[in-house]
């Protein structure tokens, strides 16, 4: 990706990392990132160029000028006792709200960006961060800046206990959860908070915060996490007495992510990671995307859940759950609900209160004892569109882009993983919205070193910003390259982004009126899209190898398209006929190629390595093998101890070729690689100067290579460093590619 120009990234400073709070400024185009005691601006076109950068460190500016040092003392890791980011929200045209966990000493303050003036720079005033930031730069949480009123679910103590969700800043008091109480907070973490509307009266608008809780005591027994929506609204200024500056509109609902299973035992995902809300043109009803994990000891596993708005309305509109019953277990409330209905927003579409203060006792009494509905909001469907299980990462992050194709609209995932990469995933209807097939379209590693990232999505300019440990990269959301050079190839990667223009597989715009453009996202059906001028394939490589009697042998093929199958088969010489290759201990199909463990004479052959996807088969690659029997390799290499003798080879080189034919004799694995770096490692510099010395380039040294020591030495040896090397145990391989220039 770097060498294609796909992936733009800005290396970290050497003191700071944790790139994670991201800003969109689109009327400046910037991208503002905050991280560990800065804040960056970048330019969102290139942010290589023109970067701008302020320092936010806690032992510069907090009221406390030994907090750093009060940090360590406390307990906490040095690396804890920084000041990172996590609240960047825009205030007004001029200036940002920035909080920072202040060495678990929280702090806020305003960043001055200007109207037009090339201004960025922090205020001279500092305010406490608690309520808005979290002490502790490992605890999760989520806020959202609306008409100068800050929301956040965060913790409000240094020991991480008082968990609540606050609303701050503003002309009102400050408005918080109820505290100390599980019903309404149980040990929650806060993934996202959004704004949206109820109806065209903004007096009914609400926020909706996304978290994940223990469990309530009782509640679903066995689940520890569950994940969890809730709602407030807007305008909710707190009750009196047992409420005052408190939520009396409160209320919250499961989210439900589950693969049903046989005798009704599903498989659920609790773990909430990520939540992506999808606008419509509704602005009351997007769709909401949620990214899930499994907290379960027996498997690992990821889910990604659709929901819609009007099923989440209708569960809050449902019965609350209560404590009831011998056991005291929980049931839906079927007593009398007090009127107004707890969780309505004052307003005039639903009743005459101008307050939530002016709301009756009962109704407060009411909400402060049921904070929780009964019934689990559903995804669409009734299950996932996407599971991903025993596989060796789980999703984290997940951005959403809805595309415009020839036949319809698609929406592309970009799904980060704890391990670093990038899943591109585009959902296909079948037979309808509510039956969707899933298409990864690519896998991609975006940072050198491992690192987990925080994406986020830009849709103007069409690119992917990733922040990380490390820095920030930025990639393109289209790579119509990768998908090969043939018309068959770009229609059966199915990418929406792209599309065959009759002479390359290049980036699709819907509003292009050109008529050879091809493209079947939802079918991927390239015989419907050809004809006579197209390419099937692109053209079919042929290429020869040798290989040596008794030794193993490895034909490298892998399909471009992680849906297509490879398929093989052997043409014999003298013949037409091709034959299938029948697979058994000593001839192994991998995703990577064909593995033939031990060659015989008649493995000698054409062998075609064809993928197979959606019925259409395609030629990759034609490998011509020849086996070289091992009683002729003395007249391959000429003048060898035991081969004849002779001279015309040095005593280092007779030594070399004795130490190439004991491996022939003993074709392990282990002394292949011993033997790679015996040779190489140690003399490949001396090697490449005398061999460029003579041929003066690459080429030059391989044409002299090749006349000195024969052609089936040059390629048997070339296979020996630029092809694979297998190690195997236990019928499980691994894959190295050892290099020799």
């Amino acid at each position: 990706m770097l060498e294609s120009s796909n992936l733009v990234t800005f290396n970290g400073l050497a003191n700071s990392s944790s790139y994670d709070a991201f800003l969109l400024d689109e009327e400046r185009g910037r991208l503002l990132v905050g991280a560990e005691d800065h804040i960056f601006s970048f330019d969102l076109v290139n942010i290589n160029r023109d970067h701008k950068q302020v320092t936010f460190k806690t032992l510069l500016f907090s009221p406390h000028p030994f907090t750093r040092d009060e940090c360590k003392w406390a307990g906490k890791d040095l690396g804890e006792c920084s000041n990172f980011i996590r609240v960047l929200q825009p205030f007004n045209q001029t200036h940002l709200y920035i909080c920072g966990t202040g060495a678990f000493h929280p702090i806020c303050s305003f960043l001055e960006m200007g109207k037009r003036e090339n201004i960025f720079r922090l205020a001279s005033h500092f305010e406490n961060g608690r309520g808005k930031s979290p002490y502790d730069p490992k605890m999760l949480s989520a806020s959202l800046l609306i008409d100068g009123e800050l929301y956040s679910g965060t913790s409000a103590d240094f020991m991480g206990r008082d968990f609540a969700i606050f609303r701050t800043l503003g002309d009102h008091h400050p408005i918080r959860t109820e505290q100390h109480d599980s019903r309404w907070l149980n040990d929650p973490r806060f993934i996202g908070v959004h704004l949206i509307p109820e109806s065209d009266n903004t007096e009914d608008d609400k926020i909706f915060l996304f978290f994940k809780e223990n469990a309530m005591d009782g509640e679903h027994t066995g689940k520890a996490t569950i994940a969890r929506i809730g709602q407030l609204c807007k305008n909710d200024m707190g009750g009196h007495r047992s409420l005052v500056n408190k939520w009396t509109t409160f209320l919250k609902a499961r989210l439900m992510c589950s693969v049903p299973g046989v005798n009704g035992i599903d498989t659920h995902f609790d773990e909430l990671q990520d939540v992506f809300l999808m606008s419509s043109k509704d602005p009351k009803n997007p769709v909401i995307y949620a990214v899930f994990t499994t907290s379960s000891n027996i498997f690992k596993g990821s889910a990604v859940c659709m929901y819609n708005m009007a099923d989440i309305r209708r569960v809050f509109l449902g019965s609350y759950a209560h404590r009831d019953g011998p056991n005291y277990q929980w049931v839906p409330f079927q007593g009398r609900v007090p009127y107004p209905r707890p969780g309505t927003c004052p307003s005039k579409t639903f009743g005459g209160f101008d307050s939530t203060k002016d709301l009756p006792d009962d109704v407060i009494t009411f909400a402060r004892g049921h904070p929780a509905m009964y019934n689990p909001v559903h995804p669409i469907g009734g299950r996932p569109i996407m599971v991903r299980t025993d596989v060796d990462y789980q999703f984290s992050q997940l951005v959403v882009d809805r595309v415009e194709a020839e036949d319809g609209q698609y929406d592309v995932m970009f799904i980060g993983t704890d391990v670093g990469t990038v899943l591109k995933v585009v959902t296909i209807p079948r037979e309808s919205w509510h039956d969707l097939e899933e298409v990864v379209l690519e896998e991609m590693t975006v940072f050198r070193e491992y690192s987990s990232f925080t994406p986020f999505l830009l849709l103007p300019q069409q690119q992917l910003y990733l922040g990380s440990g490390l820095g920030v990269s930025q990639m393109s959301l289209h790579r119509c390259e990768v998908y090969g050079k043939a018309c068959a190839e770009c229609c059966l990667a199915r990418d929406p982004y792209c599309a065959w223009d009759g002479s390359e597989c290049s980036r699709y715009f819907p509003t292009a009126k050109r008529r050879t453009r091809r493209q079947d996202i939802r079918n991927g059906d390239p015989l419907s899209q050809l004809d006579d001028t197209d390419g099937v394939g692109g053209g079919v490589e042929d290429r020869g190898v040798y290989g040596v009697e008794n030794s193993s042998m490895f034909l490298e093929c892998s399909p471009k398209s992680q849906r297509a199958l490879t398929y093989w088969q052997l043409q014999k010489p003298g013949e037409d006929r091709k034959h299938e290759i029948k697979l058994d201990d000593r001839v192994l199909r991998t995703d990577q190629g064909l593995l033939i463990r031990s060659l015989t004479q008649s493995d000698s052959g054409t062998y075609h390595c064809q993928a197979v996807e959606h019925g259409f088969i395609q030629t990759l690659l034609r490998l011509n093998l020849q086996v070289v029997p091992v009683q002729k390799l003395g007249d391959i290499l000429p003048r060898l101890p035991g081969a004849g003798g002779g001279v015309g080879h040095s005593p280092k080189h007779r030594l070399w070729y004795r130490d190439f034919l004991s491996l022939l004799d003993h074709p392990d694995l282990n002394s292949v690689e011993e033997f790679c770096d015996r040779v190489w490692k140690k003399e490949r510099k001396q090697k490449r100067k005398h061999y460029y010395m003579r041929g003066k380039s690459r080429h030059g040294a391989e044409k002299v290579l090749h006349q000195n020591w024969g052609s089936i030495v040059h390629v048997v040896v070339n296979q020996c460093f630029n092809k694979l090397v297998i190690l195997w145990n236990s019928r499980r391989f691994f894959f190295f590619f050892p290099s020799f220039f």
